[in-house]
């Protein structure tokens, strides 16, 4: 089966950088899911499934724009420690949560000060020319509740 609107699609990748070192795989584990043609991954790398079968390879770089955006150097503020949702030690380069008034947003702690962190609100892969290496594992139809939820559920269906 081909790749087509509304199919299935379990694929591992490795997203690498420009200089060709990896920053993520999921060869190690389980596959990727989603649902074709609803817009659940990056647009420029859903394009580049279309029409791919079972066991097919491809490679896809993509820049900045079609990935994670610019950086935006205003990206970087000042915040209370108390609205980390993430809590305990600190550092420089850590991953948090961030309780805004938007709900929960992750950014990177950029340094941290003794009543505030700065952090950085980009993506972690902001401003960088991206590629990723996919291997396309399985295709299938969509099931009727796939498709009326507009995502992929796991085995034993989804429990909203």
């Amino acid at each position: 089966m081909s790749i087509e609107k509304d199919s299935v699609v379990y694929f591992h990748y490795t997203l690498a950088g420009e200089d060709g070192k990896a920053f993520e795989t999921s060869t190690n584990g389980h596959p990727m899911t989603f649902l074709f043609g609803h817009g659940n991954i990056l647009p420029a790398l859903e394009a580049e499934f279309a029409g791919k079968n079972e066991g097919d390879q491809f490679q896809v770089t993509l820049t900045p724009e079609q990935a994670y955006g610019e950086r935006n150097e205003a990206g970087v503020q000042r915040i209370p420690i108390k609205h980390l949702a993430t809590k305990g030690k600190l550092q420089k380069g850590q991953a948090v949560k961030v309780n805004t008034d938007k709900g929960m947003r992750d950014v990177t702690i950029v340094k941290v000060g003794k009543f505030n962190v700065d952090v950085d609100t980009n993506h972690p892969l902001a401003g960088l020319t991206i590629t990723f290496d996919v291997s396309v594992e399985q295709v299938r139809p969509a099931e009727a509740e796939e498709l009326a939820h507009g995502h992929v559920h796991g085995v034993g269906g989804h429990h909203h």
